[in-house]
């Protein structure tokens, strides 16, 4: 067996599960916290999400209206928690030695106004300021590609940097599951890879104007953010 990965194994045996999150244990539910644990020990994040931005590109007034969507259930004293956290977590992007962070969104998360037009158009601008990082990958997903979009749900691939120890989570009405083992993680990173495949090239700042001429990422954002 692989030295590295039975080295790896002893290192999740000692873990304490201790980390920043452990002191939002009484406020949050445990998906959050293991989520965060999660991301905390990744090398790298793949993940796809159709209706919302995702979790670590969500502004502060962004994610305060999704927790205020009275179908979530949040009381109004829990959804101060739930902000703290959730923009506890985007630190990972910026600590040192982040993890490589690949996202493949639906061009439905442009058009969803969670908390109005202003606050989606933050939200779009701040997707465009993250997309300078270095180690963050963010393709859109257009209405003009082929379905696969819509077949494969929303999931999070968080790989380690022992990648068979990966883990996939994948949140559901029912609540959250998390899928491991060789079989299900290559049929996941092989479905991150197709969806990529098919959406626009990534969001890339550092182009002269003229070059987005073509569809690309940052032109169709541009585009939402004209219509808003």
């Amino acid at each position: 067996m692989d030295k590295t990965y039975i080295e790896a194994l002893v290192v999740m045996s000692e873990a304490t599960g201790k980390g920043w999150w452990t002191p939002y244990k009484k406020p949050m539910e445990q998906g959050p916290l293991n989520m965060a644990e999660l991301e905390a020990g990744a090398a790298e994040v793949r993940l796809h999400q159709s209706l919302f931005i995702p979790g670590l590109f969500q502004t502060a007034d962004y994610a305060q209206a999704i927790f205020a969507t009275p179908q979530l259930g949040f009381e109004n004293e829990d959804i101060g928690d739930a902000l703290k956290f959730r923009m506890e977590r985007k630190r990972i992007l910026t600590r040192d030695s982040p993890p490589s962070v690949h996202a493949v969104i639906h061009e439905s998360a442009l058009h969803m106004k969670f908390g109005g037009t202003d606050v989606l158009r933050g939200q779009l601008l701040h997707l465009i300021e993250l997309a300078r990082l270095p180690h963050v990958n963010i393709r859109i997903y257009p209405f003009s590609s082929q379905a696969h979009a819509a077949i494969s749900g929303n999931f999070v691939h968080l790989i380690p940097s022992v990648p068979q120890l990966g883990t996939v989570v994948l949140e559901q009405p029912t609540g959250i599951r998390y899928l491991g083992g060789q079989e299900a993680l290559l049929q996941y990173r092989q479905l991150f890879e197709r969806l990529a495949d098919y959406a626009l090239p990534p969001i890339d700042v550092s182009l002269a104007p003229e070059a987005h001429s073509v569809k690309d990422s940052l032109a169709l954002i541009q585009h939402v953010l004209y219509t808003l």
